[in-house]
């Protein structure tokens, strides 16, 4: 695979200023660091998963309007909220690696799709599973259903190109320009429920207003996001240290401490 020589000058000449974050753009130094924050992101989304479910399923009061099955909006917003994060992240990404040609940013964007697929199927499937027994169907043709169905299929889209490329370089910028056009659907399902009349319910959190539920139910969602965002950036991490132990398996055999060698 060819390499931009400028790239390849990045972290040395950072280490030389003195080091700072802009080293971790190499691949061979990012490797390492990965496998260091692995464990400690994945403990932390495990304590704070399991918080945020005891104060969502057991401390929250019941809904006046909805009952139980309400219980459910803990894991189907902070899945929604995750959905359209990551894809923004991946797009930003997509266009670090377009303009700068950094490899990571590449990896990266490679390496956080199925976790995005995974959490907008999960706000799919938990949204069918709450319209239910409030809409009285699993499915309605929606704004912000057809929309977020939308970005399922692309990151879905995403993968496949991915996958079916067989030139990375091309895999690359064909992924990153498919991105960068879906953004658009992002702010779509975000402003859907105030540009069209839907039988989706509005925002419960916004930063204009004050919320619209009980602090133990927002408290009980905050932490179930937090969880999501730790979960995600664990996994991310790991898929794209997969990623570099691939494309580049000198610089893992470089960044390998004696335990790993062995």
């Amino acid at each position: 695979m060819h390499k931009h020589p400028a790239l390849d000058s990045i972290a040395p000449a950072a280490s030389a200023a003195g080091g700072g974050w802009l080293r971790y753009a190499s691949p061979a130094l990012f490797y390492p660091l990965a496998g260091r924050l692995i464990p400690w992101l994945a403990l932390a989304a495990a304590l704070l998963a399991c918080a945020g479910l005891y104060v969502g399923l057991a401390v929250a009061p019941t809904d006046s309007q909805q009952g139980e099955v309400y219980r459910i909006l803990f894991i189907h917003v902070a899945a929604a909220w995750m959905s359209m994060f990551l894809y923004l992240v991946m797009a930003l990404y997509a266009a670090l690696g377009l303009v700068f040609h950094t490899r990571l940013s590449f990896m990266m964007m490679r390496a956080l799709a199925p976790t995005g697929a995974l959490f907008t199927f999960l706000t799919l499937w938990t949204g069918a599973l709450w319209g239910k027994p409030t809409w009285g169907a699993w499915w309605v043709w929606d704004a912000r259903l057809t929309s977020e169905l939308i970005l399922l299929f692309l990151y879905l889209g995403f993968m496949a190109l991915q996958a079916a490329a067989e030139d990375t370089q091309r895999a690359d910028r064909g992924g990153a320009i498919l991105l960068l056009a879906g953004v658009i659907n992002v702010p779509i399902i975000y402003f859907s429920v105030r540009w069209w009349n839907t039988l989706h319910q509005g925002a419960s959190i916004n930063l204009t207003a004050a919320p619209s539920m009980a602090n133990i139910m927002v408290a009980a969602m905050l932490l179930m996001v937090a969880a999501f965002w730790l979960y995600s950036a664990a996994a991310a991490l790991a898929r794209v240290r997969g990623i570099i132990a691939e494309r580049e398996p000198g610089a893992t055999r470089a960044a390998r401490t004696p335990r790993e060698a062995r």
